[in-house]
């Protein structure tokens, strides 16, 4: 008796087949339903189908006065707007299928380009923040970005910066005159500078300084008179708010914390930074032995963790558990340059370039191939989309932690992470289909067909969604890659 496991069903071709164009239409229309088009409007009034921009305006004058009128109004109406007459119905619609088609065809230092940063609403639907007609703000914008309050500020439609600060807390001033005072909307660039991915006006510190004097006394005296006007101010501060004094971040360093700063610093010289040691890896081992014997004694090394320990930690503090620097991705990808090509493509595993390398792979030096957190891809893969996820919960530090705690997770982490209803290692992308080795059924000892997560997807990027291998898209030619029976 072969056990459920390893039960191995055979089917005919035709029921393959059969089998698989319905999945196919099944995706096609799950995709098909995320597309928002422009569909005609019926006019309330019936119109001659040679109708002008003239006689639009003897009822629409309003889309023409304002104190921001778009440019586009001066090449009349039917620049984007298509009339349709069929009959006594008149109908209206845009000149393209989507907004951001229509504006992006004017517009085109606004699109987005695969690797660079882009503002999430401009890549999807333009009028969310303009009206394309006139407004009141500059840009035809719907709402002025210099308020305080949701209501008022468009930026806080969607973000909720500076409205929750707990008791205790800290409030950037800056808040107060405008968004645009740092940022600049559809400044894009590439991925993991912060110039980019928050669309600053200038890099930092920069940026903090056309504000902030480096010689002022009182920054001085508040920084113990250790030397900071070159430093990345946001590795210590956060740039909007934050739940501690003086827009502490969110991770600091105990030393740091606790103001111990002779534990690691003697007084400046010179303006530089003198160490209580001879060198930045000496002085961290003395608290840090546990690494360092990591380090050392793992079965596969990582060369880059024998170096420098603040080539990739912050000594005082960072966004993220373990301070890394200049952030979790940028601090890998400066050394793994193959991996930085892959961030250059259109769909990107939130793991891998959001959330940070060290997700997956142990940094100090491990056990597995790759550096790998897990002995298999299966089994690593399904750390975070496996059918029986339960991430343990850090509830005083609002985080979530897997892989026996050793990676520290956001608490909202795992609502946007797809649960695969896998069992008895079948079940994705379709029901019975195997995720794991198809055992032989006259020898179940053996191995019939070699399959695990990686045999279709990519771990770090795709051109296409899904990030299935070779950047294929998700049709009947990706399954065939497998299924070559089928094409004979």
């Amino acid at each position: 008796m072969i056990p459920e496991p390893n039960r191995y069903r055979v089917i005919s071709k035709v029921t393959f087949q059969r089998r698989l164009r319905r999945l196919l239409q099944t995706v096609t229309f799950v995709i098909g339903m995320g597309v928002v088009s422009a569909t005609a409007k019926t006019h309330p009034v019936p119109l001659e189908k040679n109708v002008d921009s003239a006689k639009c305006l003897e009822c629409h004058e309003d889309k023409s006065k304002g104190k921001a009128v778009h440019s586009a109004i001066g090449t009349g109406c039917l620049s984007c707007h298509e009339v349709r007459v069929n009959k006594d119905v008149t109908r209206i619609k845009l000149t393209t299928t989507t907004t951001s088609t229509l504006c992006l065809s004017c517009h085109e230092d606004k699109k987005f380009q695969p690797g660079q940063t882009m503002h999430p609403p401009a890549v999807r639907d333009c009028v969310k923040c303009h009206d394309p007609h006139q407004s009141a703000n500059p840009n035809q914008l719907l709402k002025t970005i210099s308020a305080t309050t949701r209501d008022e500020n468009l930026c806080l439609s969607c973000h909720n910066t500076g409205l929750n600060i707990p008791k205790g807390g800290s409030r950037h001033a800056a808040l107060d005159m405008g968004c645009d005072t740092c940022h600049v909307t559809h400044k894009n660039g590439a991925r993991g500078k912060v110039e980019f991915e928050a669309h600053l006006k200038k890099t930092v510190p920069a940026l903090c300084l056309d504000c902030h004097d480096a010689k002022d006394a009182g920054l001085e005296k508040a920084h113990l008179g250790q030397p900071f006007g070159s430093a990345n101010c946001l590795q210590c501060h956060n740039s909007h708010q934050s739940a501690k004094p003086k827009l502490m971040q969110t991770f600091l360093h105990n030393p740091f914390e606790n103001k111990m700063c002779d534990s690691c610093h003697q007084p400046a010289k010179d303006g530089k930074i003198v160490l209580t040691n001879s060198d930045s890896r000496a002085l961290c081992v003395t608290c840090h032995d546990e690494q360092a014997k990591q380090i050392e004694t793992a079965k596969v090394q990582h060369p880059g963790a024998q170096g420098e320990c603040i080539t990739c930690h912050n000594p005082h503090g960072g966004k993220t558990p373990g301070f890394i620097q200049p952030d979790p991705v940028s601090a890998c990808l400066s050394c793994h340059s193959e991996q930085a090509d892959q961030m250059k493509k259109a769909h990107l595993h939130q793991p891998a370039f959001t959330q940070g390398c060290a997700t997956c792979h142990e940094p100090h030096g491990g056990e597995n191939l790759h550096l790998l957190r897990a002995s298999n891809p299966n089994k690593l893969c399904l750390e975070c989309h496996g059918p029986e996820v339960s991430p343990k919960k850090l509830e005083s530090e609002h985080l979530v932690a897997i892989f026996d705690g050793k990676v520290r997770l956001p608490e909202d982490y795992f609502r946007k992470v797809t649960n695969l209803p896998i069992k008895y290692g079948r079940g994705h992308p379709t029901e019975r289909h195997p995720v794991s080795d198809v055992m032989d059924p006259s020898d179940v000892t053996k191995v019939l067909k070699a399959v695990n997560c990686l045999s279709c997807h990519q771990p770090h990027s795709s051109a296409n969604p899904g990030v299935l291998a070779k950047d294929q898209a998700n049709n009947m030619a990706f399954c065939m890659s497998c299924h070559t029976s089928m094409t004979r």
